[in-house]
């Protein structure tokens, strides 16, 4: 008997533990989940904005529902709107405007096919209409999912495909059982435009949400960063005093590293900004894959200076005469670098031409010739062993690649400016700097 109630002693024991700390533990994860919303909400306010617009679109398609002369013509056929306002609105304009055209076009082509092909199959007689019908479906559906490997057709109508081979199959399979199915799929395809429009009136008419000027905001962030890192480069390694090095703060280098990672972001955002309508200092038929240009050369720079960074942390050094052989051409190519792409961000962030990035990119291309003819000639024949050279021409060789690089950027951007007619400035004379 008393070892009977023992156990049932220590379980009442720790279910009383139990209940005693679930009133603290439901306030640290509500105060938890208080803290993550909130940090989302200051991060991106316009995440909340957001959230209202699909409110507000949402009640405004339910009026379909609500109003009872819209519900006496729409019927049972107003929730397609719904679906569609819930699958079509994105957070920006692109994703709503290319996922609105994709729906009502995929909706309006699978329908008309699926009527087509149920006429098809009304010709082959009672026995051999769903014969008909099911090889219909099969090749329809087989062909538009071999079009989705495609990368421009996954990238840009990935969604419209997947709902064309909805529409088509709902029609003509249903179309077999109801002779109605003509009228259901015109109430459909009229409610999934309602939708569509509702959707695409709230993301531009509230607070909008462009893409195209977030893509453009993050080529400029991107080409700032590598600037930012060069001209920091030149005071990180350069700097000498005597034997020792100046300790500087390389915290801010570490910034390039998410330009390494931002290829699908480009990606993205240039398939969703095709969509959008021209708007303010955005054309129509905007070049927006200019901009995966720069931004690939832009990767392709950071690339380079990856392998620039792992030299401030390399154990293996040149030795000090050699490294102060090569400090002024260096400081000179990393510092007017780090200035062209910072004027190069300028350029895109303003929308304006500017030429006094091209001064800088000479300046840059005149230190890495000067430093070219010190490789080959004195640099080498001064030193004593192979280990004291190869750090030292290591770091110049990647030093100058940049300088290559950072002028294939200059072109790229002069080319956008280009196309997109950005607007021409004055820019000020530029005087060299004293060393």
């Amino acid at each position: 008997m008393a070892s009977a109630s023992q156990p049932n002693a220590g379980s009442q024991a720790c279910w009383w533990w139990l209940l005693k700390d679930l009133p603290e533990k439901t306030k640290n994860k509500v105060v938890n989940v208080a803290g993550k919303a909130n940090k989302l909400g200051r991060d991106e306010p316009r995440r909340i904005i957001h959230c209202l617009k699909v409110g507000l679109a949402l009640t405004l398609v339910s009026l379909l529902y609500y109003v009872h002369p819209l519900y006496k013509f729409f019927h049972e056929s107003g929730v397609w709107a719904v679906l569609t306002v819930l699958l079509v609105l994105e957070f920006t304009v692109g994703g709503t405007l290319g996922r609105g055209l994709n729906r009502t076009f995929a909706t309006l082509l699978g329908g008309a096919l699926g009527v087509g092909a149920q006429h098809l199959a009304a010709l082959s007689g009672e026995i051999g209409q769903p014969i008909v019908l099911g090889l219909c479906v099969m090749v329809l559906t087989a062909a538009v999912t071999f079009l989705r490997f495609f990368p421009e057709m996954k990238a840009r109508y990935d969604y419209g495909l997947i709902i064309l081979m909805l529409t088509f199959s709902m029609v003509s399979v249903s179309g077999y059982r109801d002779e109605d199915a003509l009228t259901i799929a015109y109430e459909r395809l009229l409610t999934i435009i309602v939708g569509c429009v509702i959707a695409l009136l709230v993301s531009i008419l509230i607070c909008p949400v462009w893409v195209g000027e977030d893509l453009q905001r993050l080529i400029a962030a991107n080409l700032e960063k590598l600037g930012s890192f060069l001209e920091g480069f030149s005071g990180a390694y350069c700097r000498i005093s005597g034997d020792a090095q100046i300790t500087i703060d390389q915290s801010f280098l570490q910034g390039y590293k998410s330009v390494l990672t931002s290829k699908h972001s480009e990606e993205t955002m240039v398939n969703l900004a095709r969509w959008e309508p021209g708007h303010g200092r955005f054309l129509f038929r905007h070049p927006w894959k200019q901009y995966l240009k720069v931004g690939t050369l832009a990767r392709q720079c950071s690339y380079k200076i990856e392998i620039l960074s792992g030299h401030l942390a390399s154990e293996i050094e040149a030795a000090q005469e050699i490294r102060g052989e090569i400090q002024e051409s260096c400081r000179e190519m990393t510092r007017e670098s780090g200035k062209a792409l910072k004027e190069l961000a300028a350029t895109i962030r303003t929308m304006t031409r500017s030429t006094s990035m091209d001064f800088h990119i000479e300046n840059s291309k005149s230190a890495a010739k000067n430093l070219m003819s010190l490789l080959e000639t004195g640099l080498l024949e001064d030193s004593t062993t192979l280990l004291e050279i190869i750090p030292a021409v290591a770091v110049a060789s990647t030093v100058m690649d940049i300088v290559t690089c950072t002028e294939r950027i200059s072109d790229a951007v002069k080319e956008l400016a280009s196309l997109a007619h950005f607007k021409s400035t004055i820019s000020p004379v530029v005087t060299p700097e004293e060393p």
